[in-house]
């Protein structure tokens, strides 16, 4: 099927990435089956196995192979999309769970709880650019097979990361939590990861291919403009506080030196 769409491949398949499904195995449970087939035929071509399901398809999640990432669309009827994660979770029987893309709309009010129901994922705004969401999937498949199998034994203690004051936030990220001035801040997870990666090296200047590479996990040589476009977000999030993130032009960003910060083991 990739060859019979030659030129969106072209377009479509990551730097250095492999063909005929060698990228990796994709769960799409849409519910619009339109939107569903063009995400198919999208991932088909950039060389991922795509697995296509409607809403109310059951047999989604009992394939005796788990995908990798599992993109779920957040406007399934009541809880689906929390059921089909928790089946999802229990099959893989504490080994690496697939990564989630939780898929919504633009103009969708949703549930800010959702994501903490199905743990940690992503959330992709629709309309979107068909590629951002190939890289983002493309990225997920490769930490997904680089992240150790969770084991029984494993101590939570020895997982565990820091708290960090600086200025008036306040970042656990353990519980995912931001609190700003004293009340609960909404971040998506990646804007989360944006911060905490910009706390972590505060004491250099955090370029743009550092954050592509290391928060997004793109393949080197990738260009978005997926940081411009987080970092804004989380900035105006920040309301007052948002000088805690300087832009340095044409190199990248980092915390200001103005705020100290101060680590809560």
């Amino acid at each position: 099927m990739t060859d019979d769409l030659g030129p969106l491949a072209a377009l479509l398949k990551p730097p250095g990435a492999s063909d005929a499904g060698a990228n990796g195995h994709v769960l799409l449970v849409m519910n619009e089956p339109s939107l569903g087939t063009l995400l198919f035929y999208c991932l088909t071509a950039a060389g991922f196995r795509a697995q296509l399901a409607t809403g109310g398809d059951d047999g989604a999640t009992d394939a005796r192979e788990l995908p990798e990432v599992a993109v779920l669309d957040a406007r399934l009827p009541g809880r689906r999309s929390t059921e089909i994660w928790n089946r999802l979770r229990a099959a893989s029987r504490g080994g690496r769970a697939p990564a989630v893309v939780m898929f919504i709309n633009g103009e969708q009010d949703i549930d800010p709880r959702l994501g903490l129901d199905v743990g940690p994922c992503d959330f992709m705004v629709y309309p979107l650019s068909v590629r951002d969401l190939v890289l983002r999937i493309d990225a997920l498949v490769r930490l997904h097979r680089q992240a150790p199998a969770v084991k029984d034994g494993d101590s939570a203690a020895a997982r565990r990361r820091a708290r960090y004051e600086v200025g008036p936030v306040e970042v656990d990220l353990d519980r995912h939590l931001v609190v700003l001035d004293g009340a609960p801040l909404s971040l998506s997870p990646l804007e989360l990861r944006v911060l905490a990666y910009l706390i972590e090296h505060r004491d250099r200047v955090c370029t743009r291919a550092d954050l592509l590479g290391d928060v997004w996990g793109y393949r080197p040589g990738v260009t978005s403009r997926a940081t411009d476009i987080h970092v804004n977000r989380l900035r105006a999030k920040l309301g007052a506080a948002a000088p805690l993130i300087e832009t340095l032009r044409g190199t990248g960003y980092r915390l200001s030196p103005k705020y100290p910060v101060m680590r809560r083991d």
